[in-house]
């Protein structure tokens, strides 16, 4: 079967509240809906042997773990459903939910909206509408793939993309569910909650930072210790980078200080081994975000950013955790590994 010439073969029909219309703008503002925020809790581990006797060292996972990495970041789920018309030769999908989305932005929270595609065709997309500054969105959008033959929807995979929209920079993925059709009892419309996995764009791989902080009650300064990197992406023609590590402290949206470490040349496994100290009042404490953001030195063009930190109280799991445990353990030196995120 094919599509009829008044119909478009992919749209989205509907988002399924009072008062929309269809083919409304994918980046429509909506209400705001109340989120939840979900702390992931992990262990302390033995102080590492690559750091000093007197420093905290953080690692993921149980108490039985001993490795040093990154803390696992749980990158919450969305809800979606799926069925197929064999009498209109139509595939649906509704977006509804996602749940215990991670914070992207310094504010401590994201714009998430979903993108998804019937591969391996990525020409054809659609989204749906941000909703703005919400961990716990709800969608509710439908979406047809009209004249589709069942024995070609059985060879193509859904993919879902969510992603935090960012109107001055690229936006950021967040994560993505995969579910190949031909695994699927389409005939009936089915509903599945479904665990975000990180986006297989690269956005994954820019490599970690060990990061320690050293918070001083007395004399209301916080120390941030860039220490070293590691697996690095490599961002020049050559297969390398020249790293450096911009640190900015934020007060709610407000930029306060900046400080940056020296230029390492063409090293994806730099050791810094700098410490910046900066004021932080009591009272700011829980309006204070500090971003660290990993660059690529660039002599003739502008400079790349390798990946980025955001640490607060407010963050992603990961970054809460060192967050928490600098503000348990005053004046100690307490160091962990973090992803590079874009």
């Amino acid at each position: 079967m094919t599509p009829s010439c008044s119909r478009r073969p992919y749209q989205r029909v509907h988002e399924e509240t009072p008062g929309n219309k269809p083919g409304s703008s994918p980046r429509g503002q909506t209400p705001d809906e109340s989120g939840r925020r979900h702390d992931a809790n992990s262990s302390v581990s033995d102080l590492a042997n690559s750091v000093t006797s007197d420093m905290l060292m953080l690692s993921p996972g149980s108490e039985e773990d001993d490795h040093e990495g990154p803390v696992c970041e749980k990158l919450g789920r969305v809800q979606f459903s799926v069925g197929y018309s064999f009498q209109d030769s139509t595939l649906t999908v509704k977006i509804l939910k996602g749940q215990d989305l991670p914070a992207k932005d310094f504010s401590g929270t994201s714009d998430p909206f979903v993108k998804l595609y019937l591969l391996p065709d990525k020409k054809h997309k659609l989204e749906t509408k941000v909703k703005r500054k919400n961990l716990n969105p709800h969608w509710n959008e439908t979406f047809l793939f009209e004249g589709f033959p069942y024995e070609k929807v059985v060879q193509r995979t859904l993919y879902l993309q969510v992603l935090d929209y960012d109107r001055f920079s690229r936006n950021d993925p967040i994560g993505e569910v995969s579910i190949p059709l031909n695994k699927l009892d389409l005939a009936n419309m089915q509903t599945f909650w479904k665990e975000l996995k990180p986006c297989s764009d690269g956005s994954g791989s820019r490599g970690d930072l060990l990061v320690s902080l050293c918070y001083n009650p007395t004399a209301n300064i916080i120390t941030v210790s860039i220490m070293k990197a590691r697996n690095l992406k490599a961002m020049d023609i050559g297969g390398t980078s020249d790293p450096y590590v911009k640190v900015w402290l934020m007060n709610k949206d407000k930029r306060v200080e900046k400080k940056k470490t020296v230029v390492m040349k063409r090293c994806l496994n730099p050791v810094f081994n700098e410490s910046f100290p900066f004021d932080v009042p009591a009272h700011v404490l829980r309006e204070t975000t500090i971003i660290i953001t990993v660059m690529d030195k660039d002599r003739l063009s502008r400079n790349d950013v390798i990946g980025k930190i955001y640490l607060s109280w407010k963050s992603g799991p990961a970054e809460v955790k060192h967050w928490k445990d600098m503000m348990g353990h005053p004046r100690t030196t307490v160091a962990q590994w973090h992803a590079l995120k874009t």
